[in-house]
């Protein structure tokens, strides 16, 4: 089980990956959208400062076409840095190019995945990667926890390499979900996360551990015990 930021914003990217245990960050031209006018490459390359090498970088095509999409797969890699996992939108064409990106050893992740064939076709295709949309399904009235479930089992018994990487949550009980039908992992928003773990319940307990220790120790610290 892991967790990717679906994110660039460099100061959430920054902040958060101290705290949340995230082996990845994932973006897409609609994320990019809310960093306002930026340079594409420079801007990615910092995102790949602050996580590191060994965690990974998705990346996203915008062209629909083979060539296209080859072109741009070719021009992030040697931009920003060849460890790049390329996302592909999950097309007629798009499943082109990932095979032919997989026969030059390029890593691929397959997305905007709403249907079964499309994830079967992607895993077929040798994809690193396959991200299923999971409230955008749901709102088409695709059952995103059986999809899950059918690709998870698909993987485990052919042996594919294809790991499922969920995505479009709306709330924390999604992504649970998500993980719990079989996805080895789940790309979320920081924010997201920082909204569940501000729940009331959470802060109270905390308060009321404190609230205990200084009932019978005082206004101290453990390091200031005798």
């Amino acid at each position: 089980m892991e967790f990717l930021f679906d994110s660039a914003n460099l100061a959430d990217i920054e902040r958060y990956s101290q705290c949340f245990p995230i082996t990845g960050v994932t973006s897409n031209p609609s994320i990019l959208k809310a960093e306002g006018k930026i340079d594409f490459f420079e801007h990615m390359k910092k995102v790949r400062s602050l996580i590191g090498m060994e965690r990974t970088l998705h990346i996203q095509v915008i062209a629909e076409q083979y060539q296209g999409i080859l072109d741009e797969a070719h021009a992030i890699l040697n931009r920003v840095d060849s460890e790049v996992y390329i996302k592909v939108p999950t097309t007629e064409e798009g499943l082109r190019a990932m095979r032919a990106l997989k026969s030059e050893g390029v890593h691929v992740t397959a997305t905007a995945i709403y249907s079964k064939i499309q994830g079967m076709m992607a895993i077929a295709a040798g994809a690193d990667f396959i991200a299923p949309y999971y409230n955008r399904m749901e709102n088409l009235d695709i059952d995103s926890r059986g999809s899950i479930a059918a690709f998870r089992q698909i993987i485990d018994e052919t042996g594919a390499d294809t790991k499922i990487l969920a995505a479009s949550f709306k709330n924390i009980a999604q992504v649970t979900a998500a993980l719990l039908a079989g996805a080895h992992t789940a790309t979320v928003q920081p924010a997201l996360l920082h909204e569940a773990f501000g729940m009331a319940a959470i802060g109270k307990a905390v308060d009321d551990f404190h609230a205990d220790w200084v009932s019978t120790q005082g206004e101290i610290s453990i390091t200031q015990l005798a």
